[in-house]
């Protein structure tokens, strides 16, 4: 690997804006080495369970341990794929069903490249990250998520 990263800020407080991944997406535009990007948008879904729909999810981490997960995966990401930039934001607090909780962008100078690592990407956090979700139900009721 050629340098030593920094550990990048990953949570943002609620739901994550059209406006913010619109903005991450603009300021790319003047890096003229990278030739695509991918995106993955993960939206809270209004799942039906022993029939109850959910209407938010709270989400919760060990920010400190979840950090550090997070940094190992965009080393070992970098290390796997021919990347140029990547960014991971993730909700922590309230987020309502149909709002974004989950934003991954990856470029390249190759679309190969951020088809690969995007999958990769989101399968490891999903897999890794110590972050928790509570379901909360209309009824106000809740129940922890179990990931799919």
């Amino acid at each position: 690997m050629n340098k030593e990263r920094k550990p990048k800020a990953v949570f943002i407080e609620g739901a994550i804006s059209a406006e913010f991944i619109g903005n991450s997406i603009a300021k790319h535009q003047t890096k003229t080495t990278i030739g695509a990007h991918d995106i993955f948008l993960g939206q809270v879904r209004a799942d039906i369970i022993d029939g109850k729909t959910i209407k938010a999810i709270e989400y919760t981490a060990y920010e400190d341990m979840a950090n550090e997960k997070f940094h190992e995966i965009r080393e070992a990401t970098f290390e796997k794929f021919n990347l140029t930039c990547m960014h991971i934001y993730h909700s922590l607090g309230k987020v309502n069903a149909g709002e974004i909780c989950l934003f991954v962008f990856v470029s390249s100078p190759r679309r190969v490249e951020v088809f690969n690592a995007i999958e990769y990407l989101v399968n490891t956090i999903k897999e890794q990250v110590p972050i928790f979700g509570k379901e909360i139900f209309e009824d106000q009721s809740h129940q922890w998520k179990v990931n799919s």
